[in-house]
């Protein structure tokens, strides 16, 4: 895992093979949670190198969209592609987390400006 400030207030975290229940887990909830204390609450989860989740890491990605939204922030992921996407889609994830196709994307107008 490894984190990138695109641009002011946006942190990409790309992430490598594969997030199962346990260590992997709390680890990707820490991360949020450290770039929340630090102000870092636009964040985009960059899955290009991930092959695989399981469905407590489905339960992650939740907690970490609840935990930027209470900081008044917000969650994207980027780089979904085969089982991954098909699983975000059957848990309807991509119903309330936005999904780009790259973390280019994904950075573009986030955060959204007020009209």
């Amino acid at each position: 895992m490894t984190k990138e400030q695109v641009k002011p207030g946006v942190t990409v975290v790309r992430m490598k093979g594969s997030i199962h229940s346990g260590p992997d887990c709390r680890r990707v909830e820490r991360e949020v949670e450290e770039l929340a204390q630090a102000g870092q609450l636009h964040v985009i989860f960059d899955f290009t190198g991930l092959t695989h989740i399981d469905s407590s890491a489905i339960g992650s990605i939740v907690k970490c969209l609840t935990t930027l939204k209470r900081a008044n922030g917000d969650l994207r992921i980027a780089g979904v592609k085969g089982m991954l996407e098909g699983t975000l889609r059957l848990t309807k994830v991509d119903k309330v987390i936005a999904i780009f196709p790259t973390s280019a994307d994904a950075a573009t107008d986030f955060p959204k400006q007020a009209a």
